[in-house]
């Protein structure tokens, strides 16, 4: 999960598990099945409709980074701003579906539309109650997170194409505090959070930039257009995901200095298809292939990054899912045109 990104925090449980085995379900577990199903919607709503703010250090592979977090809801609907704390200085605010991001070294800000929330804590996709289909969930021990008190849920994928997860619900709140993605072997590959967390009524007016001056900053709106149809599609796509969202972005190029001086501005199209199993998530970026590239693969932690030229087009392959998974993603795309 990253900046982009990170990034944006289910109930398949032991009776379901018994019932495919034509074992008879006890009411225990019934009654578990409505607990953790009623904890994970909880979670889901608790990251958009909470005021809150806190610290979070999020660890991938042996890079770590430091954020902040201040969060509001009211009858306007969301207003987030994120602190990167570490290297060179940015932050973002989102109000609904707008983000701003403040770049203060090259004292600019680029503005995108339509977008959704997929960083932490709000990582539970609209597709969460299909977590079922893919792991077996069941709840954990009792932990604490940053001082407070919170269930751990286990989620154990039932095949080779997502990772397992432990996500630590706080028990009042139902605010997800922290998030481990376990590989095959239960070792911690990355993992979430907070290190300091308010929750409760904040001072909204924290949710403005930390920069003086940014009136007079040059602004980039930076094209997105949402829910588009392409024409690219992933043609086995791998079992238990679905496409959430599709996107057309245009991306300035960087042109000739004819170009400059002429005020001529070209832009690069990219197409960016999103897939999701609740929680794991990968994307599809298509742009036309310009430049000598190489093709192949990158990992980092839990996340794998693959270049693959076709035809005329660049495909690039982002997520934090296995190998196999991103594999079989670029070897079925195709497009209709």
């Amino acid at each position: 999960m990253n900046m982009r990104h990170l990034s944006q925090f289910f109930c398949l449980l032991l009776s379901l598990a018994l019932a495919h085995f034509s074992v008879p379900v006890s009411a225990q577990g019934i009654s578990e099945e409505a607990e953790i199903s009623k904890i994970l919607q909880a979670t889901q709503t608790a990251a958009k409709r909470l005021n809150y703010s806190g610290t979070f250090v999020y660890q991938q592979g042996n890079q770590i980074r430091t954020s902040r977090i201040t969060h509001a809801f009211d009858a306007e609907g969301e207003a987030e701003k994120l602190e990167i704390l570490d290297g060179k200085p940015r932050e973002y605010i989102r109000r609904n579906g707008e983000v701003s991001c403040y770049l203060p070294d090259a004292k600019l800000i680029q503005i995108e539309k339509n977008l959704t929330q997929e960083e932490f804590p709000a990582l539970l996709s609209e597709n969460a109650s299909l977590l079922p289909q893919s792991y077996f969930i069941k709840k954990a021990q009792i932990s604490r997170v940053a001082g407070a008190e919170c269930q751990v849920l286990s989620l154990q994928p039932k095949d080779g194409l997502r990772y397992g997860f432990r996500l630590c619900v706080e028990k009042n709140s139902n605010l997800l505090l922290g998030i481990q993605t376990l590989n095959a072997r239960q070792e911690v590959i990355e993992q979430i959070a907070f290190t300091q967390i308010n929750i409760g009524e904040i001072d909204k007016t924290r949710i403005k930039p930390s920069y003086a001056g940014t009136n007079s900053w040059k602004t980039e709106y930076l094209t997105v257009k949402a829910n588009v149809n392409s024409g690219w599609s992933v043609k086995t796509l791998p079992a238990g995901y679905k496409k959430t969202l599709e996107t057309r972005r245009f991306i300035p190029m960087s042109g000739s200095a004819a170009d400059a001086d002429n005020g001529v501005s070209r832009l690069n199209e990219v197409v960016q298809m999103m897939f999701s199993d609740g929680l794991s998530t990968f994307s599809v970026f298509i742009e036309p292939n310009s430049g000598d590239r190489t093709e192949g693969s990158l990992q980092q932690g839990a996340m794998t990054i693959t270049g693959k030229r076709h035809g005329d087009y660049w495909i690039t392959v982002v997520g934090e899912v296995p190998a196999a998974a991103i594999k079989q993603v670029v070897s079925s795309i195709q497009s209709k045109k």
